[in-house]
């Protein structure tokens, strides 16, 4: 029940503040660069790194990016990038 109530009150606080969701509602942001370079933000850990599969923690489960001949350039605590050739991102509940 307070999670809940937690969760319809930052909703209601980010919209009373124009606040983006990802940041205030703890989502990730990915923003790719044609299919040449990922971002992920806001995330929660890297669980697989293969050449042609990424799977990242986030607070709503997993998001998960596949391709080609992926590089990972920067990972720091709350973003990842990721180089190679993207076909696909998906979203994975718990």
């Amino acid at each position: 029940m307070m999670n809940k109530w937690r969760g319809r009150m930052k909703q209601w606080v980010a919209h009373y503040f124009n606040l983006p969701d990802d940041v205030l509602l703890d989502l990730p942001r990915i923003t790719t660069i044609g299919q040449l370079h990922a971002y992920i933000e806001n995330h929660h850990g890297l669980v697989t790194f293969t050449e042609n599969e990424i799977v990242v923690k986030t607070n709503q489960g997993y998001v998960r990016v596949r391709g080609e001949n992926f590089v990972l350039k920067t990972m720091l605590q709350e973003e990842i990038i990721i180089e190679g050739k993207i076909q696909d991102v998906q979203y994975v509940d718990n």
